[in-house]
Order: structure tokens, then C-alpha cells, then sequence
């Protein structure tokens, strides 16, 4: 019964349907008073709001409505290439699974295919549900679903006043960043944070106010926290913030603007760790244990299929928007060679040797139609930005920056699979929040600072703030002149997570701030008086409009 598959982690809600494919047939969350379907099962109808939700048996038929077929070897005994696939029930097609397509070659199946459910048992309490093509719809591809209307949810300003008004930038810093550097994480945290104190012209005494994303994480991705940096600082702060659930990496930056507007700090240290190349090196030489079990939380519907890591979750999106918008594989290729180019004049760049889009397409194949250069890359390294109330800017030695507007609101079902198809998840939502908080538009920004953990999340952004029509992004791109340092637009000139190297969002922050001081050499953008900077999606994600003066 070994399937070389991760095994899912019941839950008290979940349990019934692993269980319920005994018997090869699919069964769904559903609201016994207004027959709403959901999957996974909630304890609120979102329809109604009922409670009274129990599993009722469907059809088992689906269309593929994103799909990728993954080649990277994730785990010893599931090999690849295997299908990883969204699919909508032919039932409700807001109701939808990830899963594998198996039985039939991988260049078989593509958006529109029409599927049928098998189901693998896994283990004694586990029926996988995947699925096949189905016989009887062979060639006919099935109905996708229209986009939902996320701008209904697009809630009005709470106030007239806006806490951004209150806030500046007055510092960022940043430790050594490097591919497994085997350093202690807190030490390059302690050398960023010290970076952006003395940048800011203040002293530890002056810090009274510490945020962090995501806290205390394991695998490589915190120095730990709170704790241990307070511990190192002993600067008694007023105020700490350190968790995961906020509106993208930069949302720690967000919960310090807002403790600083309320009164409650004057000047906060945000700070962000990651250790991830050194962590896997330690963890593939035996030096680090990692800890087993099933795969729990949003894992629990993902693990068990082998889609492991984002690349496999958001290619699904990107199978999905160049289906309806027709766009090529060279639009993602711009964004990777742009990249590089600009990385190619940031000395603190982990790879600056220029790619060609030869290059681009001949490189290994991730996980379709992600290949090694839509990624970003894992590094070793520490961000600290100062947030300072607005008063107290006038005599700090470097340019402050001004805050214009954020956008935090959630309006997409919050869902790697059970919403947004056509772009990055929560990509949408805080974009159209941004400019209900604002008077400037898009043709007002100079520089776009957009988090590109994969090109496709860039292209989100892009589409997502109005920069260009949704399906406009490879005009507005223009086989990168129009995103280059020079262009209409320029995309992280610093090079960008995919070149620079995975800072979790506070890379771009601090990219931003350095442009719009004037303090870029060798990639400063000419002039610039705004920049929008984004972070996350999938979760909770969050976009900020800075301004130079």
C-alpha cells in the first residue's frame, strides 16, 4: 500500500472524505439549505451561512481547468514527470480539487480537458481521488469557468484619515546575501538591523517598536523571531509584531506603519530572515534533521499529489492564463533575461552573468511551464527597514520616504485552487485596495518593485495594478525594452528575486527606498517620484505605493 506518496493528515473536518473513495465514489461538502457545494468542507455554509454541512456523493466528472506536468524529483519515490492538476466538478466549477491525471501521457492533457475520478488507496483511512481521462468525452474540451468579479468586494475607505500621512521610511539595511553562506541566521539579522538603524541616523536606544514576518519557521526560513532578536538587541520595545498571517512579507512593515500612526511607537525595526540555502545544504549532509509526518494545514490537499512546492501550485495558474489569453512562454522569458540584465549592474546580485532567451528556453524544466530561470533563487540573507513617525524626520541623515497608500484587502477567495485562476492569487485584490486609497494612478508610479518568486508572479502584478489590460502583459513588456532600467517602466532594477535573490518581499522594499533616494548606482532610475512595491500571494498578500517627497 506504500504509494511513495505523502500521506495527508486528517483533520476532524477532513477525515470523512479521505475515507469516503472506498466505495470509487467522490463525495463533496455540502449545505443542506441551500445545496452549496465546497471543498475542503468548512463549518459555515459561504453561501448562507448554515451549519448544517455534511457530504453528499457527485458525479466524479471534472474539467482540467490548470495543469502542470512536474519534472523536478521532490521526493526519493515519487518520480517524475508526473500531471499535477486543478480541477472543477462538473457540478459547481468553483468547486475544485488538486490532483494528478494519470493513466495517459502528460502531453495529453491541457485546460479544457474533460476527466473522470479514480481513486488510490494510500492507507488504511486514505482514498486519494485522482482522476483520468474521461472515455466518453475524449477530445471534446469541457466549459471553463468566467473569472469571479472580485471588485465586488472592494470595500470603501473606513476614513477620510489616512494613517499613511503619519509614517515614513527613515532606514534599511542589509546583512552579506549569498548562496550558503553557513552562517548563523540571527548574526546576518543583528548586521541588517544594525545597517538600518545607523542608516536612519538613530541609535538602539531610539528603537522602541520590532516587527518580523513570518516569526519563529523552520526550514531555513526565520532566524526565529521575536525572541531570539530581542534577546540579542535588549532594546525593551513598546510594541512586537511576528507571525505569518499578514498581508503578504511585507505586511510586518504595515503592522509597524500602523503602531507607529496610533502613537504607540515612534521608530520600528522590521526585520526578515532567510537561511534556506545553508539549511538544505545542512539537511542534504545529515547535519540537520528534518521533521516527518503527514502533510497538515493547506499542505493536507497538495502533499499527497506531489505538488510540493509553489512552483507546482502557481503554474497551474500560468497553464491557465496562457489558455485564455494566448500568450507564449517568451513574455515569461522577458521577465528572467530583464532580470538578469539588471542584476548584471547590482554588485550585491547573487548571479549577474546576463542570460540570453536561448538560454531561457533551453534550461531544465521545473515544472511546466516553469523552467530553472522562472524561479527564484534561495540565498542566505537578512533586510531591516525603520519605520519612523513623520515628525521626526527633519534632521536624520539620509532622504526619507514618504508612504502613499497600501493595499491589504482580501477580496479573492483566499485559496491556491478554490478561486483565482486566472492570476497569481491575491495578486487582484490588494492591487485594486492600492488605488482606492489614493489619488495618483499607475501612469504616476516610476518604478515597480512587484515579488517574482516566479516570473509568472511578476506578470500578475503587472496585469493586477492596471499597468496594462488583463493578457496585455507581453505588449506592455515588449520583449523587455518595456520593463527594462530605461523602459516605460522599470521592473526591479536591482534584479529582482529571480537574480538578486529570495529576500521574502523586504528586498524589493529596500530596492525601492534606494531608488527613490537616489542612491542606486549603476541601475538608478532616472528621476523617480513613486514606486509601488508588492509581497506574497496564495496567502494573505499586501502592495505599497512609496513616494519620494
Amino acid at each position: 500500500m506504500d504509494t511513495g506518496r505523502p500521506l495527508p493528515q486528517p483533520t476532524l473536518a477532513s477525515a470523512g472524505f479521505w475515507a469516503s473513495g472506498a466505495d470509487g465514489i467522490l463525495r463533496i461538502a455540502q449545505c443542506a439549505d441551500c445545496s452549496k457545494q465546497m471543498h475542503p468542507q468548512s463549518v459555515l455554509c459561504p453561501e448562507c451561512r448554515g451549519r448544517s454541512i455534511s457530504l453528499q456523493p457527485v458525479s466524479g466528472r471534472a474539467v482540467v481547468v490548470g495543469v502542470t506536468v512536474n519534472s523536478q524529483q521532490w521526493l526519493a519515490h515519487f518520480h517524475p514527470p508526473y500531471v499535477i492538476a486543478i480541477v472543477a466538478l462538473a457540478e459547481d466549477q468553483s468547486v475544485r480539487l488538486t490532483t494528478n491525471i494519470v493513466g495517459c501521457e502528460p502531453g495529453e492533457v491541457t485546460v479544457g480537458t474533460q476527466v473522470r475520478v479514480v481513486f488510490e488507496q494510500a492507507a488504511e483511512d486514505i482514498w486519494l481521488p485522482l482522476f483520468e481521462l474521461d472515455p466518453e468525452a475524449i477530445g471534446e474540451p469541457g466549459p471553463l469557468p468566467e473569472p469571479d468579479d472580485y471588485r465586488a468586494h472592494l470595500r470603501p475607505p473606513a476614513s477620510s484619515d489616512r494613517f499613511e500621512e503619519r509614517v515614513a521610511i527613515t532606514g534599511v539595511g542589509q546583512s552579506a546575501i549569498g548562496r550558503r553562506l553557513m552562517v548563523d541566521p540571527l548574526s546576518l539579522t543583528v548586521d541588517a538591523c544594525l545597517a538600518a538603524i545607523e542608516n536612519a541616523g538613530l541609535t538602539l536606544d531610539d528603537i522602541d517598536g520590532l516587527s518580523t514576518y513570518p516569526g519563529a519557521m523552520a526550514g531555513g526560513m526565520s532566524e526565529g523571531g521575536v525572541m531570539p532578536v530581542e534577546q540579542a538587541l535588549r532594546i525593551h520595545p513598546t510594541w512586537v509584531n511576528g507571525g505569518g498571517d499578514l498581508p503578504g512579507q511585507n505586511g510586518s512593515i504595515i503592522a509597524a506603519m500602523l503602531a507607529v500612526a496610533s502613537g504607540l511607537c515612534r521608530h520600528v525595526l522590521c526585520f526578515r530572515t532567510v537561511w534556506e540555502a545553508s539549511h538544505s545544504q545542512l539537511t542534504r549532509s545529515g547535519r540537520w534533521e528534518t521533521s516527518g509526518g503527514r502533510a497538515a494545514g493547506m499542505l493536507e490537499f497538495r502533499h499527497p499529489f506531489g505538488a510540493m512546492s509553489a512552483a507546482n501550485w502557481i503554474a497551474c495558474q500560468a497553464s491557465h492564463y496562457f489558455h485564455r489569453y494566448g500568450d507564449a512562454k517568451h513574455v515569461l522569458g522577458a521577465i528572467a533575461v530583464n532580470a538578469r540584465d539588471n542584476a548584471s549592474a547590482n554588485p550585491e546580485a547573487v548571479y549577474r552573468d546576463p542570460i540570453t532567451m536561448d538560454d531561457y528556453l533551453g534550461a531544465r524544466v521545473v515544472s511546466t511551464p516553469f523552467g530553472l530561470y522562472d524561479c527564484d533563487v534561495p540565498v542566505d540573507g537578512a533586510v531591516a527597514v525603520i519605520v519612523s513617525a513623520a515628525d521626526t524626520v527633519a534632521d536624520l541623515p539620509n532622504k526619507p520616504v514618504f508612504v502613499e497608500a497600501v493595499g491589504t484587502q482580501i477580496m479573492e477567495h483566499l485559496s491556491w485552487d478554490q478561486g483565482t485562476l486566472t492570476h497569481l492569487p491575491q495578486s487582484l485584490g490588494p492591487s485594486a485596495h492600492l488605488w482606492s486609497r489614493t489619488d495618483l494612478r499607475p501612469a504616476d508610479v516610476d518604478i515597480a518593485l512587484l515579488y517574482d518568486g516566479f516570473t509568472f508572479n511578476a506578470l500578475s502584478w503587472l496585469e493586477a495594478l492596471g499597468f496594462c489590460e488583463f493578457g496585455g502583459a507581453g505588449d506592455f513588456i515588449d520583449e523587455g525594452r518595456g520593463i527594462a532600467v530605461d523602459g516605460r517602466l522599470p521592473l526591479n532594477p536591482h534584479g529582482g528575486q529571480l537574480s538578486a535573490g529570495r529576500t521574502h518581499g523586504y528586498g524589493f522594499f529596500r530596492e525601492a527606498v534606494l531608488q527613490l533616494r537616489g542612491q542606486a548606482p549603476g541601475r538608478q532610475v532616472a528621476d523617480p517620484h513613486g514606486a509601488v512595491v508588492t509581497a506574497g500571494g496564495g496567502v494573505p498578500s499586501g502592495a505599497i505605493l512609496l513616494r519620494a517627497d
